[in-house]
């Protein structure tokens, strides 16, 4: 039916049999931002919103998340993870959070799922904790960064 490995040939869904793919060594990288008001970003900065420190809470949930991807997005394999970082930035002159998730693994198939995830929920937990003093909030940019590993080798996106 088509070239998507998660239908079948009559267009069923369905979970990849990686059972005979090597077991090779994996990571990707997704990035994410969260645009808000040079305000708000000095408070999340300076640890003076209500709700604590933020990027701390959100660096735990994106961890989190990388390691429940496969309860969230039907189709993924649940994995054993080897590590899972989640890095936060202030970036002032862009009046934004920055946002890097990388997740390794030893494994049949890859981690992006995981690393996406991963960054989007970080992405979601910064905005949950400074929506009551920024309304206009916007979570940009979600995308893998990079994946390596696999049959399909590596891959960047362009800068």
């Amino acid at each position: 039916m088509s070239d998507f490995t998660h239908f079948d040939k009559t267009g069923a869904a369905r979970m990849v049999d990686v059972s005979d793919k090597q077991v090779t060594q994996r990571v990707a990288v997704a990035r994410a931002a969260v645009l808000m008001k040079p305000e708000t970003l000095s408070m999340v900065v300076e640890g003076r919103t209500r709700k604590g420190d933020v990027l701390a809470v959100a660096r735990l949930a994106g961890i989190m998340g990388a390691k429940k991807t496969s309860d969230l997005i039907p189709l993924c394999h649940p994995l054993s993870l080897n590590s899972v970082t989640v890095d936060l930035a202030a970036n002032a002159p862009l009046s934004r959070v920055d946002i890097e998730a990388t997740v390794r693994m030893n494994g049949r198939t890859g981690v992006e799922m995981e690393a996406l995830v991963a960054a989007s929920t970080a992405a979601l937990t910064v905005y949950d904790m400074i929506k009551s003093v920024d309304r206009g909030v916007r979570i940009t940019d979600v995308h893998l960064a990079l994946k390596d590993g696999g049959k399909s080798g590596r891959y960047e996106a362009a800068s």
